[in-house]
Formats: structure tokens, C-alpha cells, sequence
């Protein structure tokens, strides 16, 4: 792997943990088996729900690469994770394809002992070009962020960055390269794309590529959600079945995110990310880690365990696996269980960002 810190190679690492068959479990039973690691706070678009221009303009400071995980530091972070039994990773961002080099994290993490798949979130312009070099290097998926196949509603959506042919071409090239099943997350907010949700099922319909379709939620502070802007799952499966009628499929495994459905006519299937109206906060066994080494134990948490600091001042595999059990150990966390059907004031203040920690 191209190293960029020059960090010494990690001993593989053999814990007392390792030998436990269930790993690490919170204070509601769930155990730890999905870790999102977010390579790059920095995205090429301006999506107004997530990176308005207003506020991420030029003058934005992002986080420098002294202030970013090194690869190496990845790793190490990752394989103390994966001896908790995660043997899922997704690299997100920010934009991950913004990340240079980013094949050869993906080929590091694929040989981690206990690692089943590792899967892509992008928005998917720089897709065509690296999905080749992704797929060779050891990545199993991708799912690409995309709201609306209409492109003057693209360009609105993305904040005028990008060219929405980019995107659908990096779809083909990675269906080319072997990453499927492709995903595509599309949010649906109402009075901006909901009245276009029924050309995205239209367009990759048949295809092979299921279309996730995402109820508007309240991740972060900076979109201002309020409920009124939520298309409610129900509602979108009643309006596509009116057109292609849907039958309900069982999940894929337990604690799956989307409610599936499938075409009756066989021409594939639909996801419906029910965090707001069915919030699924129970069986959730995800963690994050950002690009700057702090653990997040939920989606719409308001402050991550430092990492980075402990690992950087010398601390040995054992503490900061220390560190990581007792997090999750004492995690809690039941936000959209117990979210109000609209924010009190001040009460999502100092909300982590969904562009710092991914989706």
C-alpha cells in the first residue's frame, strides 16, 4: 500500500476478544458489525441539504492532512474493530473518490481477517474513473448518491457541481467492473424532487441497479429540517404501486436498513429507508469512525470518541481497544425512536454533520 505518514507496518493482532463469538454488544444487546469509515470530510458537491454553498463556500476550512487519518491509521482502527466482530466496511465521505490513492485502502482493509464486504458510498462523478482500480483492489459494492435523473433537477440538487452523464456513466463502469449489486440512495424531500420520485423508479426500473428511496430526516443542524418536509415511505410505495404494483420482500439479513420491495412483473426491486416514520434504531449495529479519527455511535450524535489524539500520543493496540469497547458498551443511542415530530428548539444544536460522518 502507498503509506502517506511513513507509519511502521501493524502487527496482526490476536485479542482475547477475538476469541469471543459475539464480540462487543451495547447496553441494548446490539453487537458491533458494520463500521463506516469516512476517508474525506470534502465533497464536489453543494447539495443544500447537506453542503449548501452559503455556508461551504471558498472560505470553508475543511480539515487538513495532518488533521485526516492516514491510511495506516485506518487500518490500525479498522482492524480493531473488525476483532470486535464488524465484518462489514463501507468508505463514505464527504466524497471518498476525493481521497487519492483510495484503491489501496480498499485492498489493505480486503485482507483484514473477518472481513465479509466492503461497499462504497459516492456521489459518483469520479466513479467511471476509479471503479476498475476499486474492483481489482478488493471492493465488493458501490452505492451511488443520486436524487434526481431529470438534470435540471440534478443541478439544483447538487448545487450546480457536476454533470449528472458523470454520474450515470460511473454507474455503468462499475456495473462493467463487477461491483454489484449497485445501489442508488436517492432523499426524497417533498416540494423539491418528490413529484420526480416515480421518473428515478422509471429509470432504473429493469436495469439491475435497485433504487433506495430515503425518507428526508434531521441528520445534522445545518438543513433545518422540519417534519412537513418528510415524504413518508407508505405514501411513496402507494403512488408506485398505483403504476407498477409492489410486493413486500423479506430482509436480506437481520438489522437490513431498507424495507424491500419487489416488482410484480420481475423487473427488480425497491428500498425504502424508513428512519423517520419506521425508525429501525433496534437492531442498529453501526458505527462510524470520521475522517479524523472520532467514533460515532449513532447517525445524529452530537460528539464522537477521540481516536485519533491517544493513537498519535503513542497509546498501544490494547488501550485504545479499551477505549472502543467502552464506547460501545455504553451506547444507548434511540434517536429516531424517540425523535419529536418536530425539534425542539436548541435541541439538535452541535448535531455531527452528515458530510463529516457519511450516511
Amino acid at each position: 500500500m502507498a503509506e502517506d505518514t511513513g507509519m511502521p507496518e501493524i502487527t496482526e493482532l490476536r485479542r482475547d476478544v477475538a476469541a469471543l463469538p459475539g464480540g462487543v454488544r451495547d447496553k441494548l444487546g446490539r453487537p458491533l458489525r458494520d463500521l463506516r469509515i469516512s476517508v474525506m470530510d470534502r465533497c464536489n458537491f453543494r447539495c443544500p441539504y447537506c453542503m449548501p454553498e452559503d455556508v461551504y463556500d471558498r472560505k470553508f476550512r475543511f480539515l487538513s492532512s495532518k488533521q485526516r487519518l492516514s491510511f495506516s491509521e485506518i487500518l490500525r482502527l479498522a482492524r480493531l474493530l473488525v476483532d470486535l466482530r464488524a465484518t462489514k466496511l463501507r468508505i463514505t465521505g464527504g466524497e471518498p473518490l476525493l481521497r487519492p490513492n483510495l484503491a489501496d485502502l480498499v485492498g489493505d482493509l480486503s485482507r483484514l481477517k473477518g472481513v465479509e464486504d466492503i461497499a462504497l458510498t459516492t456521489n459518483g462523478v469520479l466513479l467511471a474513473q476509479q471503479a476498475a482500480a476499486l474492483a481489482a483492489a478488493g471492493l465488493d459494492r458501490v452505492t451511488v448518491s443520486l436524487d434526481a435523473v431529470d438534470e435540471e433537477l440534478f443541478r439544483r440538487m447538487s448545487g450546480g457541481r457536476g454533470r449528472l452523464q458523470s454520474v450515470l456513466d460511473g454507474i455503468s463502469e462499475a456495473r462493467a467492473a463487477g461491483l454489484e449489486p449497485i445501489k442508488i440512495n436517492a432523499v426524497i424531500q417533498r416540494g423539491v424532487n418528490d413529484e420526480h420520485a416515480l421518473e428515478l423508479v422509471e429509470h432504473f426500473r429493469g436495469s439491475g441497479v435497485i433504487l433506495r428511496l430515503i425518507e428526508y430526516m434531521d441528520v445534522g443542524t445545518i438543513n433545518n429540517w422540519d417534519g412537513s418536509q418528510t415524504v413518508p415511505a407508505e405514501e411513496l410505495v402507494k403512488r408506485i404501486h398505483r403504476v407498477w404494483p409492489l410486493r413486500a420482500l423479506d430482509a436480506n439479513y437481520p438489522g437490513e436498513v431498507a424495507r424491500r420491495y419487489a416488482f410484480v412483473d420481475g423487473q427488480g426491486e425497491l428500498g425504502f429507508i424508513t428512519s423517520v416514520t419506521q425508525p429501525f434504531c433496534g437492531a442498529c449495529n453501526r458505527a462510524r469512525l470520521s475522517s479524523d479519527g472520532r467514533l460515532f455511535t449513532c447517525l445524529f450524535a452530537n460528539e464522537g470518541l477521540d481516536l485519533r489524539t491517544p493513537m498519535r500520543a503513542g497509546a498501544g493496540d490494547d488501550t485504545l481497544l479499551e477505549l472502543i469497547q467502552g464506547c460501545w458498551r455504553g451506547r444507548a443511542d434511540r434517536y429516531s425512536e424517540l425523535r419529536a415530530p418536530q425539534p425542539q428548539p436548541g435541541a439538535a444544536r452541535g448535531k455531527v454533520e452528515m458530510y463529516y460522518i457519511g450516511g
